[in-house]
């Protein structure tokens, strides 16, 4: 059984002091530190490049989730590695057929990050379902890219269902991500549909206890992902 992680993300962070919201967010239980990374092309928001990950990367000593929401994840993906992700994860729809979502999942690997692959809610899990032996990682965004503190779409859970699924009945050990909208209500949705990896941003950033956030999403989470013995 895999183990429930939560994955603060940075996005709703306060960049004016990043360096302490980041060390607060670990020293309150993170698990990991979610990098969301816009291009203003793919999604309608920009926000930072690798120097913000390097920058990251020298302030903790948790994995660095970096989320990229780009155009050309093949470019700029070789960057994100040398500035110190430690999970590196793409958006298959970026991409023009599942060769090229192999292709790039291979690349990363050669440079001893963990791959991943993420699809937006409209976008169906064909786009990266025959490649998932070469991915550690999949992000179901339960939100559209591009903005913090949207709304959970419940029906995003259905894409986690067919992923675990296959995963299960392939025997691949992988992490099953959800982003967007994760609280400590729609937790526990999230695990009992096979997650059991929790981004979690303006949830925790937003509130003025981060350890008391985290653990919420957590007990919820883990709950749920135990009775359904996933």
């Amino acid at each position: 059984m895999k183990t429930i992680e939560i994955a603060p993300s940075i996005l709703s962070a306060d960049f004016r002091v990043l360096e302490r919201e980041v060390k607060a967010a670990q020293d309150a239980g993170a698990d990991r530190i979610h990098c969301d990374v816009m291009d203003g092309h793919f999604v309608p928001n920009l926000t930072f490049g690798p120097l913000v990950v390097e920058a990251v990367k020298k302030c903790v000593s948790i994995p660095l989730d970096v989320h990229l929401m780009i155009s050309d994840p093949v470019k700029y993906a070789p960057d994100f590695c040398s500035a110190g992700a430690d999970i590196l994860t793409f958006h298959a729809e970026a991409l023009s057929d599942t060769k090229a979502v192999k292709a790039l999942l291979d690349t990363i690997r050669s440079k001893g990050v963990r791959p991943g692959v993420a699809v937006n809610p409209d976008k169906p899990a064909e786009l990266f379902i025959d490649e998932l032996a070469a991915a550690d990682q999949v992000v179901i965004m339960s939100v559209y890219a591009g903005f913090g503190g949207q709304k959970f779409m419940p029906q995003t859970m259905d894409k986690v269902r067919v992923v675990r699924s296959v995963a299960i009945s392939s025997g691949l050990d992988i992490d099953i991500e959800v982003d967007g909208g994760v609280n400590g209500e729609t937790a526990a949705d999230c695990a009992k549909a096979g997650a059991n990896v929790l981004v979690a941003g303006s949830f925790v950033f937003g509130s003025g206890d981060y350890a008391g956030r985290i653990r919420a999403v957590r007990e919820a989470a883990s709950k749920a992902y135990t009775e359904n013995r996933l």
